[in-house]
């Protein structure tokens, strides 16, 4: 069998890999450098060139090989590789009659637990979207805890707002319910440290990204200083960068996303990482199309320290006119099926419908007009 073409599709803020081989066989994968998927869009185009004629089983090899062509870094690169990556493993699956999860060893649970990602919004609209999400099931939430209007407030004034609203959630889905707290690098570390001995009483399953991902070194302060588990790693690309944020940065919860991050082989090896420092996995999954979510779902299956999936609902445009199919959700989980590959096809004539989002990229600002955290 041979790579017979490779083909991009971008829409909405997702770039789409078909692989197609000379047998007919087609597989597919996703990026989720969502910033600009047209950059890598026109990355995995070139990278497409030079994989026609080749052996799409040889999957660790191509992955080195394109990570190693110009000794490039960067989500543009990463997420090509991990599109391509996701796309050559649906093929072998197809090959093989059997689903992901089975070519990495077989199921290790029953179901993929989903952590669902509640939007921003007032302390009363945030603590009723919580509500209804362990209502429908939901046993894991994550909550964007920082504001945008929280760039503009006096440090003591966002804090209590802060500490206001996880008591406000808190008190309506009780303490059985999980809760990730999502500070989105906002916070310079003196202040992150600050807030998050407030958030300690609230005993949330994290804290993620209190801080910048500029320094291993200072995110690893605000570890030290913390009584709360860490969460970090969604902008990192490769398993050499998450080595140091496993080992010298205080993270208790690595967060790889198989959209830029080495696709399904990039990310079982970040997660074999974490195991052997007995850190879990929930993985960025936020705002990821279907097809990525599908092969983080494969990867939940086989990943013995897979805690749980982050994730925002998917049954509704332009979710469901990306793929024929979606991989659903029943009752806040994913459960096993048997179908070949990574389990999901693109809809060609429902993608022409999405349109791809602007490109405008946003910048906070603070009271007097410099630039804030992000």
């Amino acid at each position: 069998m041979k790579i017979e073409r490779i083909d991009t599709y971008v829409a909405h803020n997702w770039m789409f890999v078909e692989v197609t081989t000379d047998t007919g066989l087609k597989g597919v994968g996703e990026s989720t450098f969502f910033g600009f998927p047209e950059a890598t869009a026109s990355v995995a185009k070139g990278f497409g060139e030079r994989l026609i004629g080749e052996d799409p089983f040889r999957i660790e090899y191509h992955n080195l090989s394109l990570y190693r062509a110009y000794s490039m870094r960067g989500m543009a690169i990463g997420g090509a590789i991990s599109a391509i990556d996701q796309a050559l493993w649906d093929i072998k699956g197809k090959h093989y009659q059997a689903p992901v999860w089975d070519l990495l060893g077989g199921r290790v649970r029953d179901k993929v637990r989903a952590m669902l990602v509640i939007p921003y919004g007032t302390a009363e609209e945030v603590a009723a979207s919580c509500k209804a999400a362990v209502e429908d099931g939901y046993t894991a939430l994550k909550v964007m805890v920082y504001q945008p209007e929280h760039h503009l407030m006096a440090f003591g004034a966002k804090v209590k707002d802060m500490v206001e609203r996880l008591a406000l959630i808190r008190e309506v889905v009780g303490w059985d319910v999980e809760i990730g707290i999502e500070l989105h690098r906002n916070m310079a570390l003196g202040e992150s440290i600050a807030a998050v001995r407030e958030f300690e009483q609230f005993r949330p399953l994290f804290v993620e990204d209190p801080i910048p991902p500029d320094s291993v070194l200072s995110f690893g302060e605000v570890s030290q200083k913390s009584r709360v588990p860490m969460a970090a790693g969604e902008r990192n690309t490769s398993i050499w960068e998450f080595r140091e944020y496993v080992e010298h940065g205080g993270v208790h919860h690595i967060r790889p996303d198989v959209g830029i991050a080495g696709g399904i082989t990039g990310t079982r090896k970040i997660c074999a990482l974490a195991e052997a420092h007995h850190q879990g996995i929930i993985p960025h999954a936020v705002p990821s199309g279907p097809v990525a979510t599908a092969a983080q779902v494969q990867l939940g299956f086989a990943v013995p320290n897979w805690e749980v999936t982050e994730h925002m609902l998917q049954d509704r445009a332009p979710w469901t006119r990306a793929v024929k199919a979606i991989v659903p959700v029943i009752d806040g989980h994913w459960l096993p099926n048997e179908t070949p590959g990574l389990g999901v096809e693109l809809d060609h004539e429902g993608l022409k419908t999405i349109p791809v989002i602007s490109k405008v990229p946003p910048t906070s600002l603070k009271t007097d007009g410099s630039v804030a955290f992000r």
